[in-house]
């Protein structure tokens, strides 16, 4: 069964100085962390705190080509946890029929907020144990990659509503 979530926060590992994006139950206080890379990061932290680029992000950039082309994104889904992996999927609308295709969780929030469309998880993702530490993404250790850590350190959870 799938249950709507929204955005709890954004924070850091301490330990792999990884982001990590929290979904939190709309329904009751059940919350799901997902460690993510540091450009999804910023590209989720950038629409929540309404930051403009000059130019657009990737994930602009693929809501731009989705809304040319006559789509719409209906609503993304965490659909599974396998190894430490969560997969997620993006339902897509268009004038020929609806679809899915498998995404990054990371990448599947990012298009949903874009298109403000509804973020759900699988009740058994709930009920999984939160991943270990050493299963995250490598921090990205060039300037730039310093730069967005930094930022994403410096972000207040009151930027993103109640915990």
């Amino acid at each position: 069964m799938l249950h709507k979530v929204s955005i709890a926060g954004l924070t850091i590992d301490p330990t792999s100085n990884t982001p990590i994006v929290v979904l939190k139950s709309d329904e009751d206080d059940r919350t799901v962390p997902i460690w993510i890379g540091l450009l999804e990061a910023t590209s989720i932290a950038a629409v929540l705190q309404d930051i403009k680029f000059d130019r657009p992000m990737t994930h602009d950039l693929f809501k731009n080509f989705v809304t040319l082309h006559d789509m719409s994104v209906s609503g993304v889904e965490v659909v599974d946890i396998r190894n430490n992996t969560f997969y997620a999927r993006i339902n897509f609308i268009c004038r020929d029929g609806n679809f899915s295709m498998d995404a990054r969780p990371s990448d599947a929030i990012a298009l949903a907020l874009r298109f403000k469309a509804p973020i759900y998880v699988e009740d058994k993702i709930f009920d999984q144990p939160v991943p270990g530490k050493g299963k995250t993404e490598i921090l990205d250790h060039s300037e730039e990659g310093k730069k967005w850590a930094e930022y994403l350190k410096n972000l207040s959870p009151d930027k993103f509503g109640k915990v």
